[in-house]
């Protein structure tokens, strides 16, 4: 394990780190730990170490895995992952789960697999990134401590006195689907996290983005959508719009963004650009 180096979010899942550290000292003598308390010293240790290191295993929630994986897109590093987060959508579509014994299996193994990544202007995004409805609660979910309740709250308390955003693509090819939304997501996987699936046929291995377009729509229609979301049923009707691409170019009259569920203020215009194969993970 002396090529191997652990990352841990000691915020992710409300400090529940201890007990994953402790089985971990447990398990390896003098594991190679880094507690990270910013992205620039995550970034750093990663620099630091990225000679003697193969794997870099991210410990916490899709924010944490997205800020390893950016430094580590286009090389020969492995990328695995401990989830501890809130909702943890990317390490659950990549088949990781909170059992230590099997991580330190498959790290033995050191098998692994390449899959797509995307930028929104230039920003890493392994999993899914949007604007509109979910960027506000985003920015609102910042000001709470952490949670899939707390997120509930979020969502129902922003919905009631959200905006639909405007859009207008700069490709005369969709430019039909201009117009007033509650969200558009850009999704590599098939989640958000917590089993919420908003594009239930993306892969991370086609080369594609799904775009999805929501239109704001009525509580009645809202509890369907909600049961279609949760368990893997969501298709295109009226108020659901998917475009599958490899790279894309629109407008929109907000700058709040989450990107894989961390806020960000991101200026029009945007640019969505695929990255194939780009980061390498355990399997």
């Amino acid at each position: 394990m002396k090529n191997v180096a652990f990352i841990i979010n000691p915020f992710s899942a409300q400090q529940n780190y201890k007990p994953f550290l402790e089985a971990l000292q447990q398990r390896i003598s003098e594991p190679r730990v880094y507690l990270s308390e910013s992205i620039a010293g995550t970034e750093k240790f990663i620099t630091d170490n990225f000679e003697n290191t193969s794997v870099f295993v991210a410990v916490g929630g899709d924010g944490t895995i997205s800020s390893v994986a950016k430094k580590l897109i286009n090389t020969d590093k492995i990328l695995a992952i401990f989830p501890a987060g809130s909702g943890n959508g990317f390490s659950r579509e990549t088949n990781f789960v909170e059992n230590l014994d099997d991580l330190l299996e498959k790290i033995v193994n050191h098998q692994f697999w390449e899959i797509d990544t995307f930028l929104v202007n230039g920003e890493l995004s392994i999993n899914v990134s949007g604007t509109g409805f979910d960027g506000k609660v985003a920015k609102e979910f910042e000001k709470t401590s952490r949670g899939f309740i707390n997120y509930i709250k979020v969502s129902l308390k922003t919905y009631f006195k959200f905006k639909p955003i405007q859009i207008h693509f700069s490709s005369p090819e969709f430019q039909q689907h201009d117009g007033k939304y509650l969200m558009v997501n850009v999704a590599n996987t098939r989640q958000f996290g917590n089993n919420a699936f908003i594009a239930p046929h993306a892969s991370t291995i086609d080369g594609l983005a799904e775009i999805v377009l929501v239109q704001k729509f009525s509580l009645f229609y809202g509890a369907g959508f909600a049961l279609k979301l949760f368990s893997g049923k969501l298709k295109e009707d009226r108020n659901l719009t998917y475009l599958s691409v490899p790279e894309i170019e629109f407008s929109v009259d907000t700058n709040d963004w989450h990107i894989d569920g961390d806020y960000r203020e991101i200026p029009s215009p945007i640019h969505i650009k695929v990255l194939p194969k780009s980061l390498r993970i355990l399997s």
